[in-house]
């Protein structure tokens, strides 16, 4: 319940907010785009689903730097809310980037963020599964991207693309890297 609330705040407040520039908003219509990708982690799912809590992923994602915003201390549990400033892992062009923990089952290795800007809205949904024993970790992860003008729509097939240039092999590199380091 207390995510159905955040989620409806959020999207009442995204609608209510957006400008629109274009000359007749009426015409405006929103496009959606969505890809999903797979790799494998070479580790335990136990050490592999904890980095993709917002705050654990500073370990291993260079220039991810969120700033909390609710709760009072970094703990993941849906609602949890931060901001992200324009920098290597946000959308400069659009300014600072809102992140609400919209769904959170660590019991089913399951998390998806809802994130916000003025010109455009999008989940990130991540599933993992354990394989090979217990010995490696896949995970899926999809990106869904809803327009709120036309800047929006424009932005989010540029960020589609190049979120999925490497079909998120550069995640599986980067964690992989960083638990071989621990």
């Amino acid at each position: 319940m207390k995510s159905n609330f955040f989620t409806i705040m959020i999207l009442l407040s995204m609608v209510a907010c957006t400008t629109h520039s274009e000359s007749d908003p009426d015409q405006f219509k929103s496009q959606r785009t969505s890809q999903t990708a797979s790799f494998v982690v070479d580790a335990n799912i136990k050490h592999v689903f904890p980095l993709y809590g917002t705050f654990e992923e500073r370990k291993w994602a260079p220039g991810w730097e969120p700033k909390l915003i609710y709760p009072e201390k970094e703990v993941i549990e849906e609602g949890t809310a931060f901001k992200v400033e324009p920098s290597g892992h946000s959308h400069g062009e659009e300014g600072a980037s809102l992140w609400i923990v919209s769904k959170y089952e660590p019991k089913d290795h399951l998390i998806q963020y809802l994130v916000s800007t003025q010109n455009r809205f999008w989940t990130i949904t991540v599933k993992s599964t354990t394989i090979e024993n217990d010995t490696k970790t896949k995970t899926t992860v999809t990106y869904t991207y809803t327009g709120l003008n036309h800047i929006g729509n424009s932005l989010n097939q540029r960020s589609i693309e190049k979120m999925y240039e490497n079909n998120l092999q550069d995640w599986a590199d980067l964690i992989n890297a960083y638990l071989k380091g621990k």
